[in-house]
């Protein structure tokens, strides 16, 4: 399928296509240097096109990939996420991404028609021009540290005891397996005082709390930790570690954090570096989503009692929505 690019893109037509295996490493060339080498789209490309409620469409100019946007339904039919959004640095500001955008929801109400909600994550600074076309679901500070997984393991359970001796004890934390994951997590309780909105939000992805949605979420290799599976306060969600480009034998880890007692995310996070890390060599860039007012002290907890290394100042992330 094919839509003719304005004059202000300047260049011959664009087609839009759905992609494959074959595309593969084109999109790997464009996504070079995207997000300072902690790029997820490397390690999600081959998952992604064989999702079934997922449409990965590329912008193509003279049959080279100049573009990628992802569509994902979810809530049931009535939501799509739209992710991994990528230009080609050579046709950047030539109006591509507003007309692959610009595809991918006419493709949307052709194909999915009981879809009226798109969500999205943005990890900018948003002006009031860009903040009046959505609804702000949640505003997350962005925490991301770095360390070599063996080395913390070597030594993580000396710096733990050290920690104790000088009087801070980590609190209780519990595993979700099996059953229990809907049991808790689609509580009344659980969605209204521990998730931000309702929503449930996994490596950059929001998700109503729903039934519907769990079930796809419960596909995926995840790790829920609660404070106390009879009643949580708060609850931590580690995506299982995937390679990134940023250099060799690196991985990424992903922590979502919901709630705001700060003893016991900093139990979380400990129990999440023990559940994910030992199967790692190698780098890793470990990124926490939280509330924006416990950024510091995390920071502060990561840096002064684990000794981890503190890989960037603060950043937001913003979860939005629109009307289609």
């Amino acid at each position: 399928m094919k839509l003719e690019a304005p004059p202000s893109a300047a260049g011959s037509q664009l087609e839009f296509v759905v992609a494959t295996e074959k595309e593969f490493e084109e999109v790997l060339a464009m996504s070079q240097g995207i997000y300072g080498g902690l790029d997820y789209l490397p390690s999600r490309y081959h998952a992604w096109i064989h999702e079934p409620n997922r449409t990965v469409v590329l912008a193509k100019r003279n049959g080279a990939v100049i573009g990628l946007q992802s569509v994902c339904v979810v809530d049931a039919g009535e939501t799509a996420l739209v992710e991994g959004l990528r230009v080609a640095p050579w046709e950047r500001g030539k109006g591509v991404a507003g007309l692959l955008q610009r595809f991918c929801a006419q493709m949307l109400r052709e194909a999915h028609p009981a879809v009226r909600v798109l969500r999205l994550t943005r990890d900018d600074q948003l002006g009031p021009r860009d903040l009046a076309k959505y609804r702000v679901i949640a505003k997350q500070g962005i925490l991301l540290v770095r360390f070599h997984a063996q080395e913390l393991l070597s030594r993580l359970d000396s710096t733990l005891a050290a920690l104790a001796e000088g009087g801070l004890c980590l609190e209780p934390s519990e595993l979700l397996v099996g059953s229990e994951v809907p049991e808790v997590v689609l509580s009344e309780a659980f969605r209204s005082e521990v998730l931000p909105n309702q929503t449930i939000i996994q490596d950059w992805q929001p998700f109503k709390a729903t039934e519907s949605n769990l079930g796809l979420l419960q596909e995926k290799d995840l790790c829920w930790v609660v404070d106390s599976k009879l009643r949580p306060t708060v609850a931590t969600l580690s995506t299982r570690p995937f390679r990134i480009p940023l250099g060799e034998g690196w991985f990424y880890l992903n922590i979502d954090v919901f709630g705001g007692k700060l003893a016991h995310i900093q139990s979380q996070l400990v129990r999440h570096l023990r559940l994910q890390v030992p199967a790692l060599q190698g780098g890793v860039m470990c990124q926490l989503f939280l509330q924006p007012t416990l950024w510091l002290e995390m920071a502060a907890f990561c840096q002064s009692a684990l000794g981890l290394e503190l890989a960037k100042d603060y950043t937001e992330q913003y979860l939005l929505e629109s009307d289609i």
